[in-house]
């Protein structure tokens, strides 16, 4: 029975390892055993003044194969040029059915990822939720959007302390 497999590649190799896969396993007879293969991508939606969604990897580095996980099929896999390893090791475990319709539903374009960045507005209140001051409440100082970063007063022991945060650390 196929079942889908994550298999890492060279990063920015995904397109060249998965149209050399298609055409070795049509050249070497294995189109039985390995089924179909995807470069796990979506449509990412710009931000209001870009042009049209773009296409961006999910997991840049992996491709997905759909395959029986038998030792002459994981030999062919494996010896194909810019594949490193299946992902798992020696028993790479298949993606479970959910996993797999999430990911082919974002592929075929039914789920849009937004990579709208909310705004972080200096002089707002934030609640730190990581990190060693997390469950604090502060005041933004200053923001850096090209890094994700961010400065935030919080008081300690009555006094304002900057403390240097990332956007992930915090609640908005």
């Amino acid at each position: 029975m196929k079942r889908w497999y994550v298999v890492q590649v060279f990063a920015g190799y995904e397109e060249a390892v998965k149209s050399g896969l298609e055409k070795r396993k049509k050249e070497e007879g294995f189109s039985e055993t390995i089924g179909e293969i995807l470069i796990p991508s979506a449509k990412v939606a710009g931000i209001i003044g870009e042009d049209a969604p773009q296409q961006q990897q999910l997991f840049p580095g992996y491709i997905l194969v759909e395959m029986e996980m038998l030792p002459e099929t994981k030999k062919f896999i494996l010896s194909t040029p810019r594949i490193s390893k299946f992902l798992g090791g020696k028993d790479p475990m298949p993606l479970s059915k959910k996993e797999i319709e999430r990911i082919v539903g974002q592929v075929k374009g039914e789920v849009t990822i937004s990579s709208e960045k909310s705004e972080i507005i200096v002089g707002s209140e934030v609640e730190i939720k990581d990190g060693p001051f997390a469950g604090f409440i502060g005041t933004v100082d200053s923001v850096d959007q090209e890094n994700e970063r961010l400065s935030v007063m919080v008081s300690i022991f009555g006094r304002l302390t900057p403390v240097e945060l990332s956007f992930d650390q915090i609640k908005r």
